[in-house]
């Protein structure tokens, strides 16, 4: 028996083909439309991304000549803070999914920790007051959009992460429900309790009632004949965020076991055990996962831009053709030469959670070229993974 896989990241919608062993046998990708309707913005088309996951699937069942029978189940991992609200009935997307970089909820954020309730939110959900988590934006939302906030109140509409949204839509409307790894990215979420907290719904005026179960990773998600492709539908199970499903992947299962993921962003996890500690220098204390009712804890550092900010050299800049030049590039110049790159496009996460810096490219001579400048880019992706595991360290030691 083989399992697709279905890895629906910031970029793309990725079907993936494993064996019984684990081995990865074939692998297909589509990309999205990145939407930046403002400066600070940052849009999905949530119809699209569905129906790149139902295409990027059937292509590969397609391509791997797959029968109904050669399936166990489907998986999902996914880009784990971006949300959407989507229509009860019809599963159609009432809005565009707000992504994870998006900063539209700044004003709010500043505004509550103003009024002095990051300690409590910190405690609640081991998370930081920032737009960087979607409940700011979802309040946003509610406040720009009267229509989507009297449909949530009548029960009409839901709100999900692309977990969530994207097994609604491929169980027919069945199954509504996400896992602890992703629920825990909302700030509306209680890593003590493991369940959704009434305190942060009414801190952000969300309707608790539009939220989604929420099921162990492991558990099954509801069944899928992928709209008609299969003859017969196929379990849905193995459902956990991109990072937590990395740190579990890579046998990150004792405490002091970490890993690095590098994406459109990175994330860097060190497993902490079942028991709940929170760091003292400015990092996230996360769920890894909850397995028989036991919650496994993490600290995280988070960075922004790591694979996007080549992307900004080769799209914005235009400093390269591909992504595949950088390494050259970096490596056909001694150092830096004293050029150094803030990747600050959205601010700066974990540990300094400063959302009014931006990006900067600094120490330019008039000797500098295109090489200085992108391997200034990729050394910045190393000092900020370099950063957080130095703060790991010191939590560690604590």
């Amino acid at each position: 028996m083989k399992i697709l896989a279905l890895d629906q990241s910031t970029s793309a919608t990725k079907a993936l083909l494993f064996g019984p062993d684990g081995q990865l046998l074939d692998s297909l990708s589509l990309p999205h439309k990145q939407y930046y309707p403002q400066s600070g913005w940052v849009e999905h088309d949530a119809e699209e991304i569905y129906q790149n996951a139902l295409a990027v699937l059937s292509q590969l069942i397609d391509k791997t000549s797959l029968s109904d029978a050669d399936l166990h189940c489907l998986s999902i991992t996914n880009q784990r803070e971006t949300v959407v609200v989507f229509d009860r009935d019809s599963g159609q997307p009432l809005y565009p999914a707000i992504v994870w970089q998006c900063r539209r909820g700044d004003p709010l954020c500043q505004q509550l920790i103003t009024d002095g309730h990051e300690k409590m939110v910190h405690q609640k959900t081991g998370l930081r007051i920032d737009t960087y988590f979607p409940a700011s934006k979802l309040t946003w939302l509610l406040q720009e959009e009267h229509s989507i906030r009297q449909k949530l109140e009548q029960g009409e509409a839901l709100i999900g992460t692309i977990d969530a949204y994207l097994i609604y839509r491929l169980t027919g409307g069945a199954v509504f429900a996400t896992d602890h790894s992703n629920a825990s990215r909302t700030l509306l979420f209680n890593i003590t309790t493991l369940g959704w907290d009434a305190e942060l719904c009414d801190l952000f005026s969300i309707p608790q009632k539009a939220l989604p179960e929420i099921r162990e990773s492991s558990a099954v998600f509801g069944k899928t004949d992928l709209n008609g492709t299969l003859s017969e539908a196929i379990p849905i199970c193995g459902v956990m965020g991109d990072s937590q499903a990395a740190l579990f992947a890579q046998r990150c299962y004792s405490p002091g076991d970490a890993k690095v993921t590098l994406g459109t962003g990175s994330s860097v996890l060190l497993n902490i055990g079942e028991t709940l500690r929170y760091s003292q220098n400015g990092l996230l204390s996360a769920i890894g996962w909850v397995y028989q009712g036991k919650p496994t804890y993490a600290f995280e550092g988070i960075i922004n831009y790591s694979g996007a900010t080549v992307a900004w050299l080769r799209d914005q800049l235009q400093l390269i053709d591909t992504t595949a030049e950088t390494e050259a590039l970096a490596l056909s110049v001694d150092s830096n030469d004293g050029v150094y790159f803030v990747p600050a496009f959205v601010g700066l996460n974990a540990p300094y959670w400063r959302s009014d810096i931006k990006a900067a490219i600094l120490g330019m001579t008039p000797s500098t070229t295109r090489a200085h400048v992108v391997r200034a880019a990729l050394e910045s992706i190393a000092y900020q993974i370099k950063d957080a595991l130095e703060l790991m360290a010191g939590d560690a030691e604590t």
